[in-house]
């Protein structure tokens, strides 16, 4: 129904310059509030009728009369209605609605994706240092990440997923400190236990690894430790190439993947920080006061300066962040997504301030940024905290084992990033209703259960006659079809997953509705065929949109 939508929208823009030249630019549809009001609602008439000087509702008229003419509306449209002040509902016949059916066949796993546009772009998430097991919330990360990343792709973008981290600084030198301890043989709770160590039991693994001299090798380093525990270069080396190695097991169970891996370090080794402050000073955005150095970043709406060096010579850490990012536009990233945590929203003004205030052209608003609240797990009704692996906290790997990859990206992208999300591990082992990504994925195997049952040859399909689809619970169905593509696209300009996972509810609810009405294999043949290709065009929306969410869509349940 692509084509069809295009075609009626290109009648309403023509009928609009009729009315009113340079008026087709508000050509638009919407979807009616109230399913019954029609398929498609349009609200033109009351923005138009105060510059034109007209009652809403006579305009409307108007419209609807030019609309009636039109080629399109005569082929694809059943009727036209005039409601309240101005709204104009507009009922498609069924065989504009049939025509999607057809679409999706014809495209399988291309329908609803855009062709390439040209656009690079580059999404940052996970981006966790290596010091400990990734947790849930690097897992709703992880999660949210790949799935825009994936959104955007199918709008025909060129996407770059880039895994950003520190190998070296205060946390890494606490790493290096613990495992030291620990392969000396010192325990928590130990004398000479240092006070602010990682105290789970991955250090003790860890130790244990490099007095063995083992070799570990992760997607972006390899390291052999020496096993000298005076070592202390080489305990940091190896326990972070260790940890590396760890974090791309979790994230290969959780089916993410990496472009590359940027190491912060690598901003002061190549000169990229220090050209970074140059290149502020140069554009006269730096000043010095009380022996420090600061960005003039109220020029750009910060809420105040901002110390860019300290007096002790050392940089504050929004610095390198902003180098990071010039890094990204230079590389030819026109458009930038980070995903991220709640607690980075400070950093947010300052950075795109030193961005601005470097004087290379860099728009207003980069990069974009998706923060995201943290996750609570329960199990039988209570909180569960404690992981005996990372000592403090419950662990991607943890959850993924405790239930399933598909259970665990699903539930992470059901609600909107910035809401708190409560992980119920019992309903997310539940066979049933309740369970969301049961639902949607029990739909998917019902359907392929009822094509199996027919054991015909599915690719017939795209060319059978599908005028016998007009009971209200099949055009309800192919209609909310119709709406995957527009979903996709809206999904993607928000950094919206979770209207994925909402729209794959409701069309699994949609399915089992019209199951549950209409009986498909029937005798007579060209309805069974009619309704054999419409439920396999919905399942194959669905799956579409499980993978856009990177869920499997499994055949049997």
């Amino acid at each position: 129904m692509l084509s069809i939508k295009q075609d009626l929208l290109a009648a309403l823009a023509a009928g609009l310059e009729e009315l009113s030249p340079g008026a087709g630019d508000k050509a638009a549809f919407e979807s009616p509030k109230v399913a019954a009001h029609g398929d498609f609602a349009c609200t033109v008439a009351m923005q138009l009728a105060k510059p034109l000087k007209l009652n809403p509702r006579q305009l409307a008229e108007n419209l609807r009369t030019i609309l009636l003419k039109a080629p399109a509306f005569e082929r694809w449209v059943d009727a036209i209605e005039i409601a309240g002040p101005g709204f104009i509902n507009i009922r498609l016949k069924p065989a504009a609605k049939q025509e999607t059916v057809r679409e999706v066949l014809q495209a399988g796993p291309g329908y609803g994706t855009q062709a390439a546009k040209g656009q690079r772009m580059i999404v940052e998430f996970v981006s966790a240092n290596p010091t400990g097991p990734l947790h849930v919330g690097h897992g709703r990360q992880a999660a949210l990440g790949d799935a825009i990343c994936n959104l955007f792709v199918t709008q025909g973008a060129e996407v770059y997923r880039e895994f950003y981290y520190n190998d070296a600084g205060v946390q890494i030198q606490t790493l290096a400190a613990s495992t030291q301890a620990r392969a000396k043989g010192i325990k928590p709770g130990d004398a000479g236990w240092p006070e602010s160590a990682y105290n789970g039991d991955y250090i003790a693994d860890i130790a244990a690894d490099f007095l063995a001299k083992k070799t570990v090798k992760s997607d972006d380093r390899e390291y052999t430790a020496s096993g000298d525990v005076e070592d202390t270069d080489s305990i940091r080396q190896f326990a972070v190439a260790y940890l590396r190695h760890e974090q791309d097991l979790d994230l290969k169970a959780f089916s993410v993947q990496f472009n590359n891996y940027y190491l912060e370090s690598s901003l002061y080794s190549s000169g990229r920080v220090e050209s970074t402050v140059a290149k502020l000073k140069t554009a006269g955005k730096t000043y010095e006061l009380d022996g420090a150095l600061w960005l003039k970043s109220t020029d750009y709406g910060d809420d105040k300066d901002r110390v860019m060096k300290k007096s002790d010579g050392s940089y504050t850490y929004f610095v390198p962040d902003v180098a990071y990012h010039l890094a990204k536009w230079e590389r030819g990233y026109t458009k930038a997504i980070n995903i991220q945590g709640m607690d980075h929203h400070g950093t947010i003004a300052r950075v795109r301030a030193g961005l601005q205030a470097v004087g290379e052209g860099i728009p207003q608003g980069y990069p974009d940024y998706v923060l995201h609240t943290m996750v609570r797990v329960v199990r039988n009704g209570e909180e569960v905290k404690i992981s005996k692996r990372a000592g403090s906290y419950v662990t991607l790997r943890d959850l993924i084992e405790w239930t399933s990859k598909d259970a665990v990206r699903f539930f992470l992208l059901s609600r909107k990033p910035d809401t708190e999300y409560i992980f119920d591990i019992d309903l997310a082992l539940a066979k049933n209703n309740e369970n969301p990504v049961y639902y949607v994925q029990y739909a998917h195997a019902r359907i392929c259960s009822v094509l199996s049952a027919w054991g015909g040859d599915e690719t017939e399909l795209k060319a059978v006659d599908l005028s016998a689809l007009s009971s209200p619970q099949a055009q309800a169905l192919m209609l909310l079809i119709a709406k995957y593509p527009d979903m996709l696209s809206n999904a993607a300009s928000g950094f919206a997953p979770h209207d994925v996972a909402f729209y794959l509810r409701e069309l699994a609810a949609c399915y089992h509705s019209y199951y549950d009405a209409e009986r498909i294999l029937v005798d007579d043949a060209v309805v069974k065929l009619a309704r054999l290709a419409l439920v396999a065009a919905t399942a194959q929306v669905l799956h579409n949109g499980l993978a856009v969410l990177g869920v499997d869509a499994p055949r049997k349940m």
